[in-house]
């Protein structure tokens, strides 16, 4: 089935959501401005044709759908039904096209990057302040619990969440024999896709950080409070 905008998680961003891929898919037919706002390179074109039809091809669950490091780690198809199920009401992907949406949503393939250029469209202006107060709403919808944000700081901009009482920022970081810690990239995203799944299987959600820092041992994680706001991964030899 196509894209359905309207099921998606969080509705009061369905508006910018319709503006946005209908302006995406609309850039597909300029190649020349595509190839520039996307950043693409002479062997990524089929991307252009991908956004063409985003409004009319096929969707996937979003667990199922992105790829990479974290989603690799994470292996979605391999998690057992009742994780699918968890993910469905407890996991948030942040979507540069269309925002947070629920782990199970369904999406088609696009190509666009929370660093995307459109023209006349910047992301941080278009998406900041309404995912801002879509994430902050969480905390006084009824549902209570951790807001645990694993984002890189580049979605982060695309809507920050700081506003969420109960909102902790995961960092993943190093920590070598004399003491000194540092953050993490390519390692980063594979230890944010196994705590994820960790998360997933266990399936319960945390009220409160203690509760999560109990448990992450017992699952094979070192976490700790870092910074106000945040918990720090630590991640073994990687400097």
């Amino acid at each position: 089935m196509p894209l359905a905008i309207d099921s998606l998680a969080f509705p009061a961003l369905t508006g910018r959501r319709h503006v946005l891929t209908t302006a995406l898919a609309a850039l597909a037919a300029d190649q020349d401005a595509t190839v520039r706002a996307l950043k693409l390179g002479r062997t990524q074109l089929a991307e252009i044709d991908r956004n063409a039809a985003l409004l009319s091809s096929p969707t996937t669950p979003v667990i199922d759908r992105y790829t990479g490091v974290l989603y690799d780690a994470l292996a979605a198809d391999t998690l057992s039904p009742a994780a699918r199920d968890f993910a469905g009401r407890h996991l948030l992907v942040h979507s540069a096209l269309l925002g947070p949406v629920g782990g199970l949503d369904l999406v088609p393939a696009y190509r666009l990057s929370h660093d995307s250029r459109l023209p006349g469209l910047p992301l941080k202006k278009h998406w900041a302040a309404d995912v801002s107060a879509a994430l902050e709403a969480t905390a006084s919808d009824g549902s209570g619990g951790l807001l645990l944000d694993l984002r890189s700081e580049g979605y982060v901009s695309l809507g920050p969440a700081a506003g969420h009482p109960r909102r902790f920022y995961l960092r993943v970081v190093t920590e070598s024999a004399d003491g000194r810690t540092r953050a993490l990239n390519h390692f980063n995203k594979k230890a944010k896709g196994d705590f994820t799944r960790a998360l997933l299987q266990h399936g319960q959600a945390f009220d409160t950080v203690d509760a999560l820092l109990a448990w992450a041992p017992t699952a094979g994680f070192a976490l700790r409070p870092g910074a106000v706001g945040e918990l720090e991964l630590v991640v073994a030899g990687h400097l």
